[in-house]
């Protein structure tokens, strides 16, 4: 939330066109998150990268019933 409201009320303090402020928050609080939240996204994106490549893909047992439901139906046609 500092990352948000901190550089917005700088920048309004200072005189700044309150679109301009917008725009240039956007960018200081882009530049923030990219240095002070690196650990919790790279946490993130190897927890998504481990979830797409696992060895074994993860079966349900509403999936298998599903799946041999829909093939009993392709044996009875």
């Amino acid at each position: 939330m500092l990352l948000f409201a901190v550089p917005l009320a700088v920048l309004l303090m200072a005189g700044v066109n309150v679109w301009v402020s917008t725009r240039d928050r956007r960018t200081v609080r882009l530049s923030a998150s990219l240095i002070f939240l690196r650990r919790a996204r790279e946490s993130m994106s190897s927890d998504l990268y481990a979830a797409r490549h696992r060895e074994t893909p993860v079966v349900h047992e509403d999936a298998e019933a599903e799946d041999a439901a829909i093939e009993r139906g392709a044996d009875e046609r």
